[in-house]
């Protein structure tokens, strides 16, 4: 299995990803430091506590890499099947079954760890400037910046579920544009947030989406050996 997942990152060259990572992270830091800002100035005081800038870099972050997880289920799924280049890898004398299960564990795992440390990077760099610069009435403690991370870890790995429900859309007519438009939906329906309730924090409904996505991936993995390409 092992090789089979450094044979699939040799493949498919993921330096788009990083840099789209990376340009993404700048992208909610900014967001993050605007919106702050401008609800300061207007004197909202939507945010009185450290967790409330958590919650919102937290829903910034998944909902993006969750988008990002559907186009490398396009580029490493969806996209073999339809061009049936999966049938070369499919000839090898490899169980099918071995080759589905490490793509999936790549676009989990790369979700999972993006999720991860964008986060932390973008919260991080937040509460460093604000020391210096004072953008919210409040501070956060290495011990705090710790309790989160806990939490970061547990949403982290429910969003890498939640992002193989896309899967279950792009192969039912091995559609790209099927499998980002889902994974939109999803994004919609689990990162929505008002003043008086939010999803991103709603723990049975990410729980909810990550055993949908991962019930999708397991009937994804048992019935590749009968389907008909």
């Amino acid at each position: 299995m092992l090789q089979l997942i450094r044979l699939e990152l040799k493949k498919f060259s993921l330096g788009w990803y990083i840099r789209g990572a990376l340009i993404s992270n700048l992208a909610i830091a900014i967001l993050t430091y605007f919106v702050i800002y401008i609800e300061n100035k207007e004197g909202d005081l939507m945010f009185t506590m450290y967790e409330d800038v958590f919650d919102m870099i937290g829903g910034m972050v998944r909902a993006t890499f969750i988008v990002f997880a559907a186009v490398l289920i396009a580029k490493m799924v969806i996209e073999e099947y339809r061009n049936k280049t999966i049938l070369i890898m499919f000839s090898y004398p490899v169980n099918r079954k071995k080759i589905i299960a490490s793509k999936l564990i790549i676009i989990a795992m790369l979700t999972f760890m993006t999720i991860l440390l964008s986060n932390m990077i973008v919260a991080g760099s937040f509460f460093i400037i604000n020391a210096y610069f004072s953008i919210v009435p409040f501070s956060v403690t290495p011990h705090q910046f710790w309790e989160e991370t806990i939490k970061i870890i547990f949403f982290a790995a429910a969003a890498a579920g939640s992002s193989l429900i896309a899967l279950y859309f792009g192969m039912r007519k091995y559609s790209v544009p099927a499998t980002i438009g889902s994974s939109l939906l999803i994004v919609v329906i689990a990162y929505s947030s008002n003043p008086t309730f939010s999803m991103v924090t709603f723990i049975p409904l990410q729980l909810g989406l990550a055993a949908i996505g991962v019930l999708i991936a397991y009937s994804a993995i048992r019935n590749v050996e009968r389907e008909d390409l």
